[in-house]
């Protein structure tokens, strides 16, 4: 259970989600920091699209949110680089003890139409065999 925060970066869509998108002064140390997108709802979970077209965060924008200590990143959609990126940005960030959680659905109901929402945040993990990741359950109380 931790403090959270969502912001609505959807209207990003021909570039990298970056800091000037958001507001980093909103943002406290050990954080679960989400960002929606509307990819997941418009795309729909699984296709080759879903997979490597989706928004991706900046690398400025991760390092900031490293750097202001947070523990979790969210984002509705496929992670946050693309391609062969994915996989060594999601390791670098776990090396500083923050980890990813990717596909998040619903993440608009929290914001209830303001451009960024607190909520407390609970994950679960869920243990399945033979899965890469780690899979959890995440939900939000507000």
């Amino acid at each position: 259970m931790r403090k959270g925060i969502v912001f609505d970066v959807s209207n990003i869509t021909s570039r990298d989600i970056g800091s000037e998108d958001i507001s980093l002064d909103l943002i406290k140390t050990g954080m679960f920091v989400a960002f929606y997108t509307g990819f997941i709802e418009a795309e729909g979970y699984g296709s080759k699209t879903y997979f490597a077209e989706h928004p991706q965060l900046s690398n400025r924008l991760i390092d900031l949110l490293l750097y202001k200590e947070i523990s979790i990143i969210g984002v509705d959609f496929a992670g946050v680089r693309r391609g062969a990126e994915h996989t060594p940005k999601d390791q670098y960030c776990a090396d500083r003890g923050v980890f990813i959680i990717e596909n998040l659905c619903n993440l608009k109901e929290i914001l209830a139409d303001k451009s960024a929402a607190e909520f407390e945040a609970n994950t679960y993990p869920i243990k399945y065999s033979g899965m890469t990741g780690l899979p959890c359950r995440v939900v939000a109380k507000l």
